[in-house]
């Protein structure tokens, strides 16, 4: 949006005239609601909780015609007052972005361009190389004779946009696998 010299003097002169008559005793509480109204009308609020942590923030999610419309913090919720971190703040973005990749890319060894693969094809390769590595690398005793399971040449990584569920399962997975070194984005 390019914002014309004209169009900035009525913006600038507008907000001091209310920024006046508020100094000036009139209360303009009412008129701030029924502009926050119709910032979503005809949208349904739903409160929804943050996924991306252990806090469990409150948040209000505005959906209109099957859309997510808007997300904001629950000012009414003691934990996080309305306020909300980067990757909750960041939440309708992550289901609008023209930029998230949607379907999985492959980059061949050695290539310089991605391609678009299926998602069964794309698991089955996965599995594939896992396994492969595992059959190859698993350590079932150390050198002391005792029993383990430990697989040092995979590494798992998590991300911020998994919920604590996500996070749980590809952790219980990979140390069933013997995976022991792992770490996560929230932390890093």
């Amino acid at each position: 949006m390019q914002l014309k010299r004209r169009d900035f003097m009525k913006v600038t002169g507008a907000g001091i005239a209310c920024l006046s008559l508020s100094h000036l005793g009139f209360d303009l509480r009412p008129v701030q609601a029924y502009a926050a109204q119709l910032k979503f009308e005809g949208a349904k609020e739903v409160i929804s909780v943050c996924p991306f942590c252990a806090v469990g923030c409150h948040i209000i999610a505005h959906v209109k015609d099957g859309q997510l419309v808007n997300t904001e913090g629950d000012p009414d919720y003691p934990i996080n007052q309305g306020a909300l971190c980067a990757k909750g703040a960041a939440m309708l973005s992550l289901t609008r972005n023209p930029h998230r990749v949607v379907k999985p890319l492959y980059r061949a060894p050695n290539s310089d361009k991605w391609e678009e693969k299926d998602w069964d094809w794309m698991l089955e390769r996965i599995a594939t190389r896992v396994k492969d590595s595992r059959d190859q690398n698993l350590k079932t005793t150390n050198d002391k004779g005792q029993r383990v399971n430990r697989l040092d040449q995979v590494f798992t990584l998590g991300t911020s946009h998994m919920d604590n569920e996500e996070c749980a399962l590809v952790h219980q997975a990979m140390r069933a696998l013997g995976v022991v070194h792992m770490d996560h984005q929230a932390r890093i």
